[in-house]
């Protein structure tokens, strides 16, 4: 007889309780909601700005229907778009009174409406994709010219810096066009200058010049090997794109895509955006990192600072809060930028034991850093973040001793949490080139919900026709396998739910083939299981035999479409990938449900009877 042992129908019924579980949440769909998140280093999420959101809220009659706190961002749930809408003029004016000053971003967004039980358990909807949900599409263009003039300004302070640690004298350094222009006053020191900068300069191109102008100077010309400046685009190109995601974060966008197109232009698409003017306002940012040194004697007087306050600060210096919320006196000198820093990840110090931030410069600024730390022993040294023409203090340490080597280290008074996002700040807080927004494209939830009505129709009438064909011609066999297709149709929509995977229009198409293949496996078996009876073997012996004898045949198709599968995965993009891992998730369920479930359940109803005449097979 065919019976299966506990565990294995324990294992079915488990799968399917899971499989519903998991899947439950797709079926609640979006309501509209608002998403606050910080716009400033200083500036962090709380409760008690959840306290004050809720109080906001409260004061204007508006009701949510739900309020969740996450580490990077509160979201409030609203019934409609009208309440929406209202919520976010609300929050908007009770945590930014100073627009032109704001301190959080408060942005529209798509929550799902699953119950608070099934969030608890980890059940959440699949992503939708741009096609499915609607949002924005971008195309930016990447300024290689401006990444090539960034890095030359910047050797050019490298080169004054290397000749005067040489003592080589020169008669100036200017940069022209892509091309860098060293004067000297004789023969001699223009060749010991080319020795140095050769052993030291090793992505530059020198050629020996005379002034044209007839003044008698010496010059040695610097260009950027071929080498270097492609080194230059590819940084600049992927530094971009790190900055990208950690901005799109502030939008709370599930599963933003970010990709790059040809040698100078990223992609950006936002699904579920529904405010297409703050997401351009935050891609195109323009933040920059300097360090600074701090005016101590002037921020320790109380008559200074309170004129600083005022909007009156001494000469050469700007006033900044730092936090805490106390006054700082920042000297307009810079003496560090962001392009020297090379690495910056949280740690701990090496003696307290406290929270720390190790940072590594390159070469030159190692040498700046060096110089500097030297001649300023016990005085503070500002780290600030500069976007769109204002700076914040990051973290202003005192300077204990000299530090060489370009491992310098930050501490003092930070949380572990602290620590790690001015790391975060400090290795992606700008973008390397100026970037333009060439293409913009919004596709409206309607469009989506369109296309998501077509998708579904489509898979609902394929599955139905399957139905209506395997019922008929395989009779209760049939009903079977309709009904391990739907539970293969269950699992694959709970594993993509688990896995938060995206879904697009091309992966609705792959749910369809899906399907079409998982049939498939039953077909085989219901045909062997009738050439076993052809040929007088009893009906239990027939049902064991079509089922394991059929088992090598399912394996053999499946594996050679998984390889097609995975194939399209490592070499495919954007939508062909998305189809090839719902198609790779489609094939293994497919078999666990064609040969296990569909097993189960012909075993259920035959199984138990010990004289069996004839099955239902058409």
């Amino acid at each position: 007889m065919n019976r299966n042992p506990l565990w294995k129908n324990a294992t079915v019924i488990i799968a399917l309780v899971l499989g519903l579980l998991y899947t439950l949440p797709n079926f609640f769909g979006e309501v509209p909601a608002v998403q606050i998140s910080s716009v400033k280093a200083t500036v962090k999420l709380d409760l008690r700005l959840q306290s004050r959101i809720e109080e906001a809220l409260a004061a204007a009659a508006v009701k949510p229907t739900g309020l969740f706190f996450e580490p990077n961002s509160i979201r409030v749930r609203l019934a409609d778009t009208d309440t929406q809408l209202k919520a976010k003029d609300v929050i908007e004016r009770a945590l930014n009174p100073d627009p032109a000053d704001a301190s959080y971003s408060v942005a529209l967004n798509l929550l799902s409406a699953s119950p608070d039980w099934l969030t608890k358990l980890g059940a959440k909807p699949m992503y939708l994709g741009l096609d499915l949900r609607g949002g924005v599409h971008f195309l930016l263009e990447v300024d290689m010219k401006g990444a090539l003039t960034k890095r030359l300004d910047s050797t050019s302070a490298d080169l004054r810096t290397l000749l005067r640690d040489k003592n080589i004298r020169h008669s100036g350094i200017v940069r022209e066009g892509n091309k860098l222009s060293l004067r000297f006053s004789d023969a001699d020191t223009r060749d010991k200058a080319r020795l140095v900068l050769t052993d030291n300069q090793p992505d530059l191109d020198l050629v020996e010049g005379q002034d044209s102008g007839g003044s008698g100077e010496f010059r040695l010309i610097a260009t950027l090997k071929p080498v270097a400046e492609k080194r230059i685009q590819e940084f600049a190109l992927k530094q971009n794109m790190t900055t990208l995601n950690n901005r799109i974060n502030e939008l709370g966008v599930a599963e933003p895509v970010i990709q790059q197109q040809g040698a100078d232009r990223i992609v950006v698409q936002l699904p579920g955006v529904q405010d297409t003017a703050k997401a351009k306002d935050i891609l195109g940012r323009t933040a920059t990192l300097e360090v600074r040194l701090v005016d101590d004697e002037a921020s320790a007087n109380q008559t200074i600072m309170e004129q600083a306050e005022r909007g009156q600060p001494p000469a050469g210096t700007d006033y900044y809060v730092e936090r805490g919320g106390r006054g700082l006196l920042v000297k307009k000198q810079v003496v560090l930028t962001g392009e020297r820093l090379t690495d910056a990840q949280a740690g701990f110090d090496g003696q307290t034991q406290e929270p720390a931030v190790h940072l590594s410069l390159d070469s030159a600024g190692a040498r700046i850093f060096r110089d500097v730390t030297r001649d300023n022993v016990n005085r503070r040294m500002a780290i600030l973040l500069v976007e769109k023409g204002k700076g914040e203090v990051v973290t202003a340490p005192v300077i204990r001793s000299e530090i060489g080597g370009g491992r310098v280290q930050i501490s003092g008074r930070m949380t572990t949490n602290e620590a790690s996002d001015v790391a975060l700040l400090l290795r992606a807080g700008s973008l390397a080139a100026p970037m333009d927004i060439i293409e913009e494209r919004t596709i409206g939830p309607s469009l989506g919900a369109d296309n998501i009505e077509k998708g579904v129709n489509s898979t609902l009438w394929g599955f139905a026709a399957i139905a209506v064909f395997m019922t008929v011609y395989y009779l209760l066999f049939g009903f079977v396998s309709v009904a391990a297709l739907t539970a293969n149709l269950l699992f694959l929509v709970g594993l993509l739910s688990l896995l938060q995977a995206t879904l697009t229009l091309p992966g609705i198409a792959a749910v369809a083939l899906t399907l079409g293949m998982a049939i498939d496996a039953n077909v085989l078996i219901n045909e062997r299981v009738r050439e076993e009876l052809r040929n007088g073997v009893t009906p239990q012996a027939a049902i064991t035999a079509g089922y394991d004898r059929a088992w090598g045949t399912i394996l053999d198709a499946n594996i050679t479409t998984m390889i097609a599968g995975i194939a399209l995965l490592i070499f495919g993009s954007g939508p062909v990938r998305g189809f090839a891992v719902v198609l790779c998730l489609g094939i293994l369920t497919s078999i666990f449900s064609a040969v296990v479930v569909s097993r189960a359940g012909i075993n259920l109803i035959y199984g138990h009877q010990r004289k069996l005449d004839a099955i239902s097979i058409g």
